[in-house]
């Protein structure tokens, strides 16, 4: 994949912070996990529902509020998330890398911690999730 030039990106970004994809509080989730950046005050929440055998993403979305970066990066990962049919375990192996190659190296070294919130957070849902199924399991035994 080619990166954007820098003109383009920021479009994107401005694009996705106005027009946010995957916006707005899931009903049927079965992870509701927030996040924040307490020195920014950017925030997010993360709506997960993975499907029945809980391996691949079935439904993600997300809300929040605070900076452009931010709330551009929960959307854009969202969208890739549901796009691209990621795994539950794909999830957990993105990092700071997947950011600079979704938002731009100037973006994420700029502002790591808003460029980085929504993977972080959407990550902690992820491992929720793992943990609950496995206390269930323990639980069922």
């Amino acid at each position: 994949m080619s990166s954007p030039d820098r003109q383009e990106q920021i479009e994107i970004l401005l694009d996705h912070f106005r027009n946010p994809t995957h916006h707005g509080q899931l009903e049927d989730a079965t992870v509701i996990m927030p996040g924040g950046n307490p020195g920014c005050g950017d925030v997010i929440t993360i709506y997960l529902k993975p499907n029945a055998d809980g391996s691949v993403v079935d439904d993600v979305t997300w809300e929040g509020e605070g900076c452009t970066i931010s709330q551009a990066a929960a959307s854009i990962l969202m969208e890739m998330v549901h796009d691209e049919n990621w795994t539950m375990e794909g999830i957990l192996e993105h990092d700071y890398t997947t950011m600079i190659e979704i938002l731009g190296k100037e973006a994420v070294q700029m502002r790591p911690k808003c460029a980085t919130l929504a993977l972080g957070t959407l990550k902690a849902a992820v491992r929720k999730y793992q943990r609950d199924l496995m206390i269930a399991q323990i639980g069922a035994d």
